[in-house]
């Protein structure tokens, strides 16, 4: 069996992944922050033509690199000295003399403790901080976005099944044909406008079930400015904070 992942590095993009996978149907790229440039192509398909493919999308490559640049740019890195926020709570970093980090949620705060030893910078150390303001945003979130889905609701006349917080980094909400309604944890980061925006979205999905013209008509009458507000939360990146 021949390779199933190529790294090539291009003149212009720099490491640039090839990978082979019995579940691709054409040859796809992809660029995400800190993960860089993937281009994903059929088993039957040879990497020369996933390397062709590429000199095809230089110039989507050249757009979509700036705004990846941007999103990485606004990614907190945590040190001791961090000064983060969610609604309710605040983060504090302590050293301490343990051999392991550990964090807890004590009331309002979000407490990492950190050997004295260890690189804050670590990715294990991160990605605990990133646990541990991600579970206050749940606490946050499960206890104001119900409600507020059902004062809206009850505004304008919508009803739906259920709802349910998740930890969702590609949709910010989402409206099950069983009208369930799906709200993502990361919602506790926008501001209340565009909170409100995302809940009336999926509320009128209970009536219109795509983006019709008649979808939009019916958000803009709750909204007064869909589009506006659709381009705002667009500014807006589920997985980078």
């Amino acid at each position: 069996m021949g390779l199933t992942e190529k790294l090539i590095h291009h003149k212009e993009f720099g490491e640039i992944r090839l990978i082979k996978s019995s579940r691709a149907k054409n040859v796809a790229i992809s660029i995400r922050p800190f993960q860089g440039i993937k281009v994903t192509v059929p088993l039957y398909v040879s990497f020369s033509r996933g390397e062709k493919f590429i000199a095809q999308k230089e110039n989507w490559l050249r757009k979509n690199m700036g705004k990846i640049k941007v999103a990485e740019s606004n990614h907190t890195f945590f040190d001791d000295h961090a000064e983060f926020n969610t609604f309710e709570h605040s983060l504090q970093i302590e050293r301490t003399n343990q051999d392991m980090p550990g964090i807890k949620i004590v009331g309002k705060k979000i407490i990492v403790s950190c050997p004295d030893a260890a690189d804050i910078k670590s990715k294990e150390i991160q990605d605990m901080i990133r646990w541990g303001i991600e579970a206050a945003w749940r606490k946050e979130a499960k206890k104001h976005l119900p409600e507020r889905l059902s004062g809206l609701a009850r505004i304008h006349g919508f009803s739906y099944k259920g709802v349910f917080i998740k930890n969702n980094k590609t949709r910010w909400g989402s409206c099950s044909s069983k009208n369930n309604i799906n709200l993502s944890l990361h919602l506790m980061r926008l501001p209340q406008h565009l909170v409100d925006y995302v809940i009336l979205h999926e509320l009128t999905h209970t009536v219109h079930r795509n983006h019709s013209k008649q979808f939009w008509k019916h958000l803009d009458k709750l909204t007064g400015n869909a589009k506006t507000l659709d381009k705002e939360l667009s500014q807006y990146r589920l997985d980078i904070y």
